[in-house]
């Protein structure tokens, strides 16, 4: 009953092993030194790659996936918005307000200043709310 499908992970995984052994067997080695190091879109690589990045940082980067995500269900509300009617129209208009007043708080909260701008709470820049 399930032979077609056990049959085609096991040639899937035999060709996927032979692929490996042909490359391993003819592909060329190379020894050189610059073999191992870093090569980045054509340009060699200076200093360390760790680098520290402050919690703004970090923060601004989590809002912009969060309302990267809104921006994705404001498209699909759109594309529906002949199918949904009025009562869709009124829900879609809510979620925007909800989504501005959210991006103001935001934005008053300073966490979308990576500097720091001075004292007082709308700028203070350190990435809290």
């Amino acid at each position: 009953m399930f032979w077609p499908l056990a049959a085609y992970v096991g040639i899937v995984v035999l060709l996927a092993a032979a692929l490996l052994a042909v490359s391993a067997l003819l592909g060329e080695r190379h020894r050189e030194r610059a073999t191992g190091l870093p090569y980045e879109s054509g340009v060699a690589s200076t200093g360390s790659a760790r680098l520290r990045f402050g919690v703004s940082f970090y923060l601004l980067a989590a809002l912009f996936v969060i309302f990267d995500l809104e921006a994705a269900f404001l498209f699909a509300w759109a594309v529906a918005l002949r199918d949904i009617g009025w009562t869709g129209y009124i829900d879609g208009l809510v979620f925007v307000v909800a989504l501005a007043a959210a991006l103001a708080y935001v934005w008053r909260g300073g966490a979308l200043a990576l500097a720091p701008q001075g004292r007082g709470r709308a700028g203070r820049g350190d990435g809290r709310l």
